[in-house]
């Protein structure tokens, strides 16, 4: 193909591509009007003076916080009340993970009848649409304050996301795989452990990873209402306008939520493209 004929091939496909850019326009038109439509109940007021100097003590207190609960090894210092928040979200991403297997394949329009599969999606909104802080207050009636809630709301709320993810993964599924096994005489057990775990595994593990990094921040939020953990103790130094205190706690959420997110980042590219 001479030159002549790429140039005209080129311009034949330019010209022949769909003109869309009235429909661009109606859609810029009405994503702007829904935004202006949303700000309308809005009343922003401005930053008052107070909430500027509230602001600059709790950046005051990162950079100088209280070395007293800092390095403190008692059930009140900073290290205790962090580890504690790493183990209500450690407990509460592994309940929902191994919960959401049943459920994600009961919910696989492709491994279950689609009447039980919708059942089971039904089940899975239904986790999904009430918030976190929400589930916190149900459970605090029925466990009481303290970390147990905290893995159990958090186990419970891990469920909805977690099952959505693994349901993609699973209706994806190679299914020629299977019926090549099949065609090779295994049984279901064999099927499963070759053929499908395979595929699964990495998808399954990097859901499980991403959950736990968005329970670690949840954690924090649950402790507000007494679910455990260092939000708690992180309300009542704001409450008490103690802003060492607060930039202590701050300072280790920080650290943690930096750190989490490293490790969790390298592991999911360790799943998804092998070695590093």
């Amino acid at each position: 193909m001479n030159e002549t004929n790429y140039k005209e091939n080129v311009l034949e496909k330019l010209y022949s591509e769909p003109k869309n850019l009235w429909k661009r326009i109606l859609i810029f038109i009405i994503v702007l009007g829904i935004a202006v439509w949303g700000t309308s109940s809005m009343d922003f007021n401005g930053v008052t003076k107070d909430g500027l100097a509230i602001g600059l003590s709790i950046f005051k207190g990162i950079l100088n916080p209280d070395k007293s609960i800092l390095f403190n090894l008692t059930t009140g210092g900073v290290p205790y009340l962090t580890l504690q928040t790493i183990a209500i979200a450690i407990l509460g991403t592994l309940i929902g993970a191994i919960i959401a297997i049943p459920v994600s394949f009961l919910s696989s329009t492709n491994i279950v009848p689609k009447p039980v599969a919708y059942v089971f999606r039904a089940f899975t909104l239904l986790v999904r649409t009430i918030p976190s802080l929400v589930w916190a207050l149900v459970w605090i009636r029925v466990t009481g304050p303290g970390p147990f809630c905290g893995v159990v709301t958090q186990g419970i709320c891990s469920i909805g996301m977690v099952s959505k993810m693994y349901i993609t993964a699973i209706e994806n599924l190679d299914t020629g795989v299977l019926e090549a096994l099949d065609a090779s005489g295994c049984n279901t057990f064999e099927k499963i452990r070759c053929g499908v775990l395979p595929q699964l595994s990495a998808s399954f593990i990097s859901t499980a990873i991403y959950r736990l990094d968005i329970n670690l921040k949840d954690a924090t939020t649950l402790g507000i209402v007494g679910a455990g953990g260092i939000g708690s103790p992180l309300v009542q130094a704001i409450g008490g306008a103690r802003w060492k205190r607060v930039g202590s706690f701050l300072l280790a959420l920080i650290v943690l939520v930096i750190l989490i997110e490293w490790v969790s980042t390298r592991i999911r590219r360790r799943l998804a493209h092998g070695k590093q």
